[in-house]
């Protein structure tokens, strides 16, 4: 029986195993880096943002008074009518308890931002007044003329 020739073991440079798990292991830690520096992008720009949030949150909050107890605004829309028609009185307060608004019936109360119409017989005077919880209080006064 003829025999067979006897194979040599791949030299390191001829054997084609080596190269593709050397290949395989590569593109593995690419794929790795790449996913790891995107996630760390991701991470920046959430930071970012909520960084930029606050910083808005916070500018809103202190245009609305902050923790400030202070009449943000009082106002006759328009301030001239003409006899028979009616105005708005629009008020904003921060950090107030209790406000009061004379001369006036319609119910008023604490709020950023809120109106009440008035209709007055001849030019009349309002005064806002806005009381904290600690005894402090502040007016403001607005005028509505009737031609």
């Amino acid at each position: 029986m003829p025999t067979e020739p006897e194979r040599k073991p791949l030299s390191g440079a001829r054997n084609p195993l080596l190269y593709t798990s050397l290949l395989v292991l590569l593109s593995m830690i690419y794929a790795g880096w790449v996913l790891f520096s995107r996630r760390q992008e991701v991470r920046e720009m959430e930071e970012k943002a909520k960084a930029e949030k606050l910083a808005q949150d916070q500018k809103i909050v202190e245009s609305l008074g902050g923790n400030r107890f202070e009449i943000l605004n009082f106002y006759a829309s328009p301030p001239v009518i003409r006899r028979g028609e009616t105005a708005q009185l629009c008020y904003g307060v921060s950090n107030a308890e209790a406000v009061h608004l004379e001369p006036q019936t319609n119910p008023v109360w604490p709020s950023f931002m809120r109106c009440v119409d008035v209709a007055p017989k001849k030019d009349t005077t309002y005064t806002l007044t806005a009381e904290d919880g600690q005894g402090n209080s502040k007016t403001a006064a607005v005028e509505v003329k009737v031609r």
